[in-house]
């Protein structure tokens, strides 16, 4: 016995009234025991017909018949150009679009725009037939439309005042500015309406699981979006001096420093790893002769996620053979400059670059006097070091440290000494200067410089401490990045200039920011917020030079895996400084500088990149004895150390971080801003719903199972299969 699904059932659970009423099985009765019977109601078999009845009733609903109707379309000839060629003038055209607006007049006159979708362009339509304006106004706004009809120009007004700058914007000989032209509609098809529970409007906000109507109803996301692809296009043909080869992203698990993620296979015990970077494919690529390398990569790393980080994120991945880390920079810095002169303008937030080249600042420099691996150029008040100055009394106060670092920084805010108190006490009680108000360390010392006060407002200093602090800050040399006033400002003293005070450990720099490092760009950007600072629009490049080769272990990043207590600053392929680093390896790793140069911009660390240890046995040396890696972790590099070994050239690479680049680019701090479907702040999408739980099939599929009383909470909507 046969049993059919129920077409009539399921269409009545969907509202269609009309098909209930006409379907067969209300009449059928119990004819034939082999007929085919509907499962909702056993023992009733279908009249005969019912089958053809049911499917005629499909082929009168509305989904059918718009959905058949798009095959009878005239493929699109008009395409939106700007300025549309006066050749299609008077003829017939078909566009397709989404309708976006409906302004009817009177039955025989409405007007109706089209938006192309993927940009601004939109054009007129315009409908003198009542059957075409009552179809028209049927169709729900944003749905998928095409229009066949004649192209003609628009009429000017007659009154002066309502002729706009588009009636009069004239373009090339032969062409016609798209706002000058409009189609009198002949015929007009729905290709996909709007379904009507959407919710739309200019003020409406989608959440990121309808990523696709952000996309499609927010301007600025789409045109992000839009830009990047051009970007692309450009840097690809900015770069065509490179060779772009591909390389797999099924990878393995090795310890460069980051956490990877794991993708198991049917073969038990076994498991491929995204790769954190192509790193050891394209030095092998060096080693093959390939000598100038290039991959818009995606790159995976398991990491603790920001604005500016993603778990997939793509970068410009660069390798040169034959080459020192200048020439790198060289190079890197010359494909900046021309994306800046390709897309930046003098009228927008994107501003073309100075000629100049762009700075150098050793790592150490950036950590003394800015607090950060990665300084913005923008934030004004060096970092001074003045715990030889400051009165053992106000040590105290300020720390409970032993012989600590004590780092001031003296910012020039646009407010009386009352507005600068105002702004301090209530930065500190917002929550962007809590992690400062419970620094282990201390809290921040403050004083604001007022001449009518004792000692000018230093009083916490004592008068000989204040007359020091005055006189080093006399004595600071101008900046390469420094213009003539930024320096003036710096060096001298004014009411409300604003004196932090922050103590840390006596050590040397090894994280990527210190206490006032943070405290500095905290104070910034609040007082740029508060109108207090002037915001500053140019993109400040720099390079920062010198990094330490090793870090001490910090218990979070993995690094690799060895003895010694510290791992590889950035990868265990990064090559000394200097000859003299070299010998440091012997002696005092720790101490060693590595030839490695990170691209930083406002603050931003757009990429990194170093030359590369081409020397099999200065490879093995660094991760054998410097690292003290285990040899089973040794062979997991038993393929780059034989390409090495090849007679591999020295060579040296960067990789650009794609996503941050365009952030920087469109002015968004979130990387998210720039990316059609992001992750959030958990690693998941919202969009499709991934992760999502692994079944026992599949776990057993691939030899794996969840350790009993770790397993993640149910998500909502979420039912556990038993």
């Amino acid at each position: 016995m046969t049993f059919l699904p129920c077409a009539g059932r399921s269409l009545l659970r969907r509202g269609n009234r009309a098909f209930a009423q006409r379907s067969s099985w209300r009449t059928s009765t119990l004819l034939l025991r082999r007929s085919p019977r509907c499962f909702h109601n056993y023992g009733r078999s279908l009249a005969p017909g019912g089958e053809t009845s049911a499917k005629q009733s499909i082929a009168e609903t509305d989904f059918w018949r718009e959905y058949r109707g798009t095959y009878n379309v005239e493929s699109p000839n008009f395409h939106f150009e700007n300025p549309v060629p006066t050749s299609l003038l008077h003829g017939q055209v078909t566009a397709v679009g989404y309708l976006k607006k409906i302004i009817r007049l009177n039955d025989a006159l409405t007007f109706a725009h089209l938006s192309k979708g993927s940009g601004p362009e939109q054009i007129q339509i315009l409908s003198r037939d009542p059957e075409t304006t009552r179809l028209l106004e049927s169709i729900r706004l944003n749905s998928a439309i095409s229009v066949n009809g004649q192209l003609r120009t628009k009429h000017k007004p007659k009154n002066p005042s309502k002729v706009r700058e588009a009636h009069t914007r004239e373009a090339e000989e032969g062409s016609i500015p798209l706002e000058q032209v409009e189609i009198h509609a002949q015929s007009i098809t729905c290709l996909n309406s709007f379904d009507k529970d959407i919710a739309y409007g200019p003020q409406h906000v989608y959440p990121p699981s309808s990523r696709h109507l952000q996309i499609r109803f927010d301007d600025n996301l789409r045109q992000s979006l839009l830009f990047r692809s051009e970007v692309t296009k450009f840097a690809r043909e900015e770069l065509k001096d490179f060779h772009e080869i591909e390389t797999p992203i099924l990878f393995k698990s090795t310890p460069e420093g980051a956490r990877e993620f794991l993708v198991p296979t049917r073969k038990a015990g076994f498991a491929y790893a995204l790769p954190q970077s192509p790193q050891q494919y394209k030095q092998m690529l060096m080693a093959s002769g390939i000598n100038r390398y290039v991959q818009f990569a995606r790159c995976f790393r398991d990491e603790d996620l920001r604005a500016d980080r993603q778990p997939e994120f793509t970068q410009i991945d660069l390798e040169m053979a034959w080459v020192t880390g200048e020439d790198v920079m060289q190079r890197v810095e010359k494909f900046v400059k021309a994306l800046y002169k390709r897309f930046g303008r003098i009228d927008t937030h994107l501003l073309p670059l100075r000629e100049k080249m762009f700075h150098r600042m050793k790592y150490d420099e950036a950590m003394s006097e800015h607090g950060s691996d990665k300084p913005d150029l923008r934030i004004p008040g060096l970092i001074q070091r003045i715990d030889h100055i400051v009165p053992e009394q106000l040590r105290k106060m300020i720390t409970s440290l032993e012989n600590p670092i004590i780092e001031a920084s003296k910012i020039r805010l646009n407010g009386d000494t009352k507005t600068v108190q105002t702004f301090f006490r209530n930065f500190m009680a917002s929550p962007e200067g809590e992690p400062f108000e419970k620094n282990v360390h201390g809290q921040p010392g403050v004083c604001v410089y007022d001449p009518s006060k004792p000692v000018e407002g230093l009083q916490i200093l004592g008068f000989e401490a204040a007359e020091q602090l005055k006189d080093l800050y006399a004595k600071i040399p101008q900046r390469e990045f420094q213009s003539s006033e930024d320096h003036e400002i710096a060096t001298s003293f004014d009411s409300g200039d604003l004196i932090l005070l922050q103590a840390r450990e006596n050590l040397p720099h090894s994280a990527g920011s210190t206490s006032m490092g943070r405290l500095r760009l905290a104070i910034y950007k609040a007082a740029i917020a508060e109108g207090l600072l002037e915001p500053d629009l140019l993109h400040h490049y720099l390079w920062v030079t010198d990094f330490p080769m090793f870090t001490l272990e910090n218990g979070v990043d993995p690094g690799q895996e060895g003895a010694a207590g510290f791992s590889a600053t950035h990868h265990p392929f990064t090559a000394p400084k200097t000859a003299a680093d070299v010998d440091l390896l012997l002696t005092d790793p720790l101490k060693a500088k590595a030839d490695h140069y990170d691209l930083v911009v406002n603050g931003v660390e757009l990429g990194g990149g170093s030359r590369r240890i081409h020397n099999v046995g200065m490879q093995k040396f660094i991760m054998r004895e410097v690292l003290q890696m285990k040899e089973e972790r040794m062979n997991d590099f038993s393929h780059l150390f034989e390409a090495l070994s090849a007679g591999c050239p020295p060579h040296a690479g960067l990789a650009i971080g794609f996503d941050r680049l365009i952030a920087v680019m469109r002015g968004t701090d979130s990387v998210r801003d720039v990316i059609a479907f992001p992750k959030n702040s958990k690693g998941d999408d919202p969009t499709v719903k991934a992760p999502r739980r692994v079944n026992k099939n599949e776990l057993g599929r691939y030899f794996l199972q969840v350790i009993p009383g770790q397993e993640a909470p149910l998500q909502e909507g979420e039912v556990l299969e038993r």
